[in-house]
């Protein structure tokens, strides 16, 4: 078992204030605005596109495992994330997860590449962890 932490901290109300989150183990620190969560301000992060990227790096590393398992050597994975955030009734949730993913996987047809992408969007960590969302996947072979 592993454990992992961040820090959060909020200042000020929700509309006016601002605030600042640290990852520990590797010390980055990001902020966040009300803004750049809710309206179209890219001057700083959010949750949302702190789960998808958690999401997007997790699925990477699950597929690139399960591709091995299957025999199977990746040159690459790599993963981006939509997160959308929408009303819901009198609040906001995170309603659905695209995950697009992309592979250079020799040796694969792809319809077994298919197989195995859908297999890690099931089973990775954070896929579980996300079971009330909706998760969507597309896979390309290269």
């Amino acid at each position: 078992m592993s454990k992992h932490f961040a820090n959060a901290r909020w200042e000020g109300n929700l509309p006016e204030g601002n605030g600042k989150f640290t990852l520990k183990t590797s010390g980055y620190e990001g902020s966040v605005r009300f803004s750049s969560r809710f309206e179209d301000d890219k001057s700083a992060s959010s949750p949302e596109e702190l789960i998808g990227a958690a999401h997007a790096t997790c699925f990477s590393m699950a597929f690139s495992h399960a591709l091995d398992q299957e025999g199977f050597t990746p040159k690459y994975v790599e993963t981006k994330a939509e997160v959308t955030l929408a009303k819901s009734g009198e609040g906001f949730a995170i309603t659905e997860i695209l995950l697009k993913t992309e592979g250079n996987v020799p040796g694969i047809q792809k319809e077994k590449f298919l197989e195995i992408a859908n297999g890690a969007k099931e089973n990775c960590p954070v896929s579980k962890a996300l079971q009330g969302t909706t998760i969507k996947l597309e896979a390309e072979l290269l």
